[in-house]
């Protein structure tokens, strides 16, 4: 729901004339958790989406889940379909005696535009595993069954495996978190405000090197590349700034977090991808220490908008000038 607080996060147009905006919610909080900059509502109720992949993954660890360093980073991924990505999740359901057929992710194409492309032209048709939230999936599966939990229900938002999960969601956000919705990929979905979020962020890269949360954040600051893909915004951030952790979420979700724990959170209201993008860069270019790649930040900061072809205007975010 709209909030009438909310910010410019991102401006469209072209020739200069501004065509739009992208006005959403975005918050910044330190190692103590607290509010250090915010737009729009810091305390606006969301839905994190795949945002709180960490999160989920982290409960899984607590749980006894036990995974390779890059098969982790999978289990917290949104992926794009690559190879890597599918192989990953069918040695994630082998390693538990399953395979895709226990998956219950909607059928799906590959998130990358390309691979999908690829696979239409091919005649494949959508598939279980080729959904981008498959990577959870697999490692909830094997979660259940390392605890002797059903399988088929996995999903409910009464099972065990799911119990678990809203418990760490509510101990990382420091939210009661008291509605649970059901996700795109048929998972439960809490509602969190802003700054739990940023506040969750900053825990995991703050939690002795040993525990659950920190485990699934080395592991996806170590993969960049199976939490999205080669071609993914959350990749490249990732890649750009030393020690940073990144998980983007369906309907303009973000979280960040730098190594000193400071902690980034946004909404973008009308779910713009774009905007979303645009305004992570523009905040970490604020935030982010000098050892960052300001070259690849800059890029991202700014997508071209064409006209006849040719880049005419941009999608930017007023949020990389400092405020006064």
């Amino acid at each position: 729901m709209t909030s009438p607080s909310a910010a410019v996060l991102a401006t469209y147009g072209r020739n200069g004339f501004v065509e739009g905006v992208h006005i959403g919610h975005a918050v910044v909080v330190d190692a103590s958790g607290e509010i250090t900059d915010a737009w729009g509502d810091p305390d606006h109720a969301l839905m994190a989406r795949s945002s709180a992949k960490p999160m989920q993954a982290s409960a899984m660890v607590r749980l006894g889940l036990e995974l390779p360093s890059r098969l982790l980073a999978l289990a917290a991924s949104s992926h794009s379909g690559e190879a890597r990505h599918l192989d990953g999740a069918r040695a994630i359901l082998a390693e538990a005696s399953l395979d895709s057929s226990a998956l219950q992710t909607p059928p799906d194409f590959p998130l990358d535009p390309i691979i999908r492309d690829a696979w239409i032209q091919s005649g494949r048709r959508p598939t279980r595993i080729g959904m981008n939230c498959s990577g959870k999936h697999s490692a909830m599966l094997a979660t259940c069954r390392l605890r002797g939990w059903s399988t088929h229900d996995y999903l409910d938002p009464g099972h065990p495996l799911q119990l678990a999960i809203l418990d760490e969601v509510r101990s990382l956000t420091g939210d009661p978190v008291t509605e649970v919705g059901i996700d795109g990929c048929g998972a439960p979905v809490h509602v969190m405000s802003l700054r739990g979020l940023a506040r969750a962020g900053s825990a995991v890269v703050l939690a002795s090197a040993d525990s659950p949360e920190r485990r699934v954040a080395d592991a996806m600051r170590e993969h960049p590349e199976m939490v999205g893909g080669a071609n993914r915004d959350v990749t490249a951030f990732m890649r750009a700034v030393p020690g940073l952790l990144a998980k983007d979420g369906a309907e303009g979700v973000y979280v960040a977090a730098l190594p000193d724990g400071t902690g980034i959170a946004m909404k973008v209201e009308d779910g713009s991808a774009r905007g979303r993008q645009v305004a992570m860069a523009a905040i970490l270019l604020r935030v982010a220490p000098d050892s960052a790649s300001r070259t690849v930040l800059e890029a991202l900061a700014s997508i071209p908008m064409l006209g006849g072809g040719r880049p005419v205007g941009a999608v930017e975010s007023p949020l990389r000038i400092p405020t006064d």
